[in-house]
């Protein structure tokens, strides 16, 4: 089986001066189509800086890194932009949504860069808003939405240019508990449909809803299991 993400022996340092930081030690992984894999880690086990070089925001300073069948380890930034927009959808912890813009317009935004023209962009936005339930408020602005309702619109956004990945960094960060789970549950739904998800987060009970739990510390990977709960939360806490 082929892995959409193939990471071997990535390494990441910054240099202060004359010092240099080790933050990644030498990762390797192998994410597959299909899988739902959480990253979990404490604050400085690296996995907000394996989170930007698996997202392409950022470069490894060793190591290779292989994206569904291209070596983007060693790309340059507008070779990276251009497979971000392709083959990645972000949702981020602050929703990254622009506050002048509808929500139907927030979620069409990536596609402008694509050519598409409006009439089709507009049709795909309500389509992804549609899979999210959130037709209904497809012209209301940021400011009109609640915390969950923005977060729907960001992942709506994600999914908008079908990317082969979906990353997530701590997506119920801002959320409280009944709104997590209704946003876990769905990436529950996205995961379902065929989409690749890999989910950052330092909640163990946010990670029980992934099928794969990585754990790093201190820049290596501590651990790398089937998650045996997976489905507990969703078919308790959210009845």
């Amino acid at each position: 089986m082929n892995s959409i993400i193939h990471l071997e022996n990535i390494q990441k340092s910054y240099f202060m001066g004359k010092m240099e930081l080790k933050v990644l030690k030498g990762i390797s992984l192998d994410i597959y189509k299909n899988e739902y894999v959480a990253l979990m880690g404490p604050s400085g086990s690296g996995k907000s800086t394996l989170m930007n070089i698996i997202g392409c925001l950022d470069s490894p300073t060793g190591g290779k890194y292989i994206l569904n069948g291209q070596d983007v380890s060693r790309m340059q930034d507008n070779d990276l932009a251009e497979v971000r927009n392709k083959e990645i959808g972000f949702v981020f912890q602050q929703f990254n949504l622009l506050p002048r813009l509808t929500a139907l317009e927030n979620v069409a935004l990536p596609l402008i860069y694509s050519g598409m023209s409006r009439k089709l962009r507009n049709e795909r936005a309500m389509h992804v808003l549609e899979l999210v339930n959130l037709t209904d408020r497809s012209h209301h602005k940021p400011n009109e939405l609640s915390g969950g309702q923005c977060q729907r619109v960001a992942i709506a956004r994600a999914l908008v240019n079908d990317p082969s990945l979906i990353l997530a960094d701590e997506p119920t960060g801002n959320l409280d508990t009944s709104t997590s789970y209704e946003i876990m549950n769905i990436f529950g739904e996205i995961h379902s449909r065929g989409n690749t998800v890999v989910l950052v987060t330092h909640e163990p009970d946010i990670a029980n809803y992934a099928g794969r739990i990585v754990r790093l510390r201190d820049g290596n990977v501590e651990s790398d299991e089937l998650n045996a709960a997976k489905g507990n939360l969703a078919t308790s806490d959210t009845r």
